[in-house]
């Protein structure tokens, strides 16, 4: 038994072990109270998340045979009804303009918290390497943030201490599909959302309520309203349980599903007292297109810098999010600048940072009441366009509402969500080589417990690794011609891998020879794997 094990059999509540070994934060986060609250979320609602995942692999299975998404007829009701509108947002909620996003450790929280942004969200799930270490450290980092007394010092002896006016503070659980396996209840590992929104609320809920604020978080990867339903039931007994006010929690949901997409409306429902708002999640949304219509006969997306926000099947996307939250009174959240600033090629910063101005004046143009960004010198360039629009006011929700009269359907036809067209679009061996590169990259910097990689200028994380490994599997499985007219076949992609690996330094570098192996696993089998973190989990230490 390791001392981890040891240490908490005694204390932990029948039938609740902790598999993982003692790392910083253990004794602060995994009390025997917390541990009993996981136990309780777990026996509650543990039924219906496995019922969910099992609705999410019919409706693929019905897609596949030839089921068509649309709006559904049975929430009709729902989107007709005039009456409804999400809860008011809390003061420090209302002005978003500019959100930094990115791991929930020490020296990213606090930097975010101190980079002039109006809100920052901690991330357990796409940018952090959901390590032991990881997630325990997290959660006991949020601890002291919370609290205002997070502290780091670099291995170079730099200080980082918070400053006296943070951005307000988000926190993003897990998908629904995610185990925890290092916390089994009745034998059966945790789901990851349950735990890492349970020990966040556990700990922080009430001391969030004692400094005027309250437990804020973004929701990933849901596909339909029963899945937002399900948040809003774990929502309703946590405060019960902890005798928080009804209303505590607030989540902005972020559409990064195709399914979702049809669902928005319903979403914001199922969640209305404790909504805060959509997000257009372009990067998974992108990801959940090509992993949905994997027939032989569907639409091929060109390389993944061809797919932009403008092409009409994202700009479809885009309008009806906004649409759709300025009709319920909820906030349209915008996505992400990825760019990393770079202090060492000036060319390089003042292209990237052309684009990134183009995309947020976009954003703030098609009336988006904020935006995410990934570093924070992008926070001044942000706020400045998003300044320009709304001046003063803290968001633009009474922008475009004419536009979407309630009582009536959202305008404009669902059916171009489906239209994957790309005109002048096309998959080349350069997008191949880049996703294979990239691909390799990010899968050992995830290996090694580093979920936010700073790779070609960009910080890539688990949602653009998506992109480019389920490219390259659908290149390869529909024999599609590259901008040379030869397909991507298997003995291509070997080869463009084993290249791509010479150039990063082999396989004995790093954890390069796993995510090799990883990424031909998901490249080359028949079957696309669902989540490409899944099968990797199963190889962190």
């Amino acid at each position: 038994m390791n001392e981890s094990r040891a240490a908490t059999k005694g204390r932990a509540p029948a039938g609740v072990e902790v598999l993982g070994p003692a790392v910083p934060g253990t004794e602060g986060v995994l009390t025997p109270e917390a541990l009993a609250f996981l136990s309780a979320l777990h026996h509650r609602f543990e039924p219906a998340r496995q019922e969910l995942l099992a609705r999410r692999r019919a409706r693929q299975a019905a897609i596949d045979a030839g089921a068509r998404l649309a709006l559904l007829p049975e929430t009709a009701g729902v989107r007709l009804d005039p009456s409804w509108r999400v809860a008011e947002s809390p003061p420090d909620l209302r002005d978003r303009r500019v959100e930094i996003t990115g791991p929930a450790e020490p020296k990213m929280i606090i930097n975010a918290l101190n980079s002039g942004a109006r809100a920052f969200m901690a991330d357990f799930e796409d940018s952090l390497s959901p390590t032991w270490e990881n997630v325990v450290g997290g959660q006991a980092a949020l601890q002291e943030a919370v609290r205002g007394t997070l502290a780091f010092t670099s291995p170079e002896g730099k200080a980082y201490r918070l400053g006296s006016s943070p951005a307000t503070l988000l926190v993003r659980p897990r998908g629904w599909h995610l185990p925890e396996r290092h916390v089994t209840v009745d034998g059966d590992p945790i789901s990851g959302s349950l735990f890492d929104f349970g020990l966040y609320f556990f700990h922080n809920a009430a001391e969030r309520l004692a400094r005027g604020s309250g437990t804020y978080l973004y929701l990933p990867k849901l596909q339909s309203h029963l899945e937002a339903r399900l948040w809003n039931d774990v929502f309703v007994f946590a405060e019960s349980a902890l005798g928080v006010p009804h209303g505590t929690v607030r989540a902005t949901v972020l559409i990064e599903t195709i399914h979702a997409a049809f669902e928005m409306e319903e979403i914001l429902y199922e969640l209305r007292d404790h909504s805060s708002g959509l997000n257009a999640g372009r990067w998974d949304y992108l990801f959940s297109c090509i992993k949905t219509f994997r027939g032989p006969d569907a639409p091929v997306l060109p390389d993944r810098a061809q797919v932009t926000m403008t092409v009409p099947f994202m700009r479809a996307y885009t309008e009806r999010l906004v649409l759709t939250c300025h009709r319920r009174g909820a906030h349209a959240m915008g996505g992400m600048a990825a760019f990393i600033p770079s202090r060492r090629d000036a060319a390089v910063n003042e292209a990237a940072m052309r684009r990134v101005r183009e995309d947020k004046e976009r954003e703030s143009a098609d009336g988006f009441d904020g935006t995410w960004v990934a570093h924070p010198d992008l926070v001044p360039l942000a706020t400045e366009v998003f300044d320009g629009v709304l001046g003063s006011a803290p968001h633009q929700r009474e922008r475009r509402v004419t536009e979407a009269p309630l009582g009536a359907e959202v305008p404009g036809d669902p059916a171009a969500l489906l239209d994957l067209r790309v005109e002048g679009g096309h998959a080349t061996e350069a997008g191949a080589r880049l996703n294979v590169s990239v691909a390799l990259q990010y899968l050992d910097s995830w290996l090694r417990g580093n979920g936010a990689a700073a790779i070609n200028n960009l910080m890539e994380d688990a949602a653009t690794a998506e992109i480019s490994r389920s490219q390259l599997w659908q290149w390869r499985t529909t024999a599609s011609p590259l901008d040379d007219d030869r397909p991507l076949g298997a003995g291509r992609f070997r080869a463009i891998r084993d290249e791509e690996l010479a150039a990063l330094g082999g396989e004995s570098t790093g954890r390069l020879g796993d995510a090799a192996e990883l990424l031909d696993r998901l490249v080359l089998d028949d079957d696309l794997v669902e989540f490409l973190t899944l099968p990797a989990y199963d190889r962190l230490g």
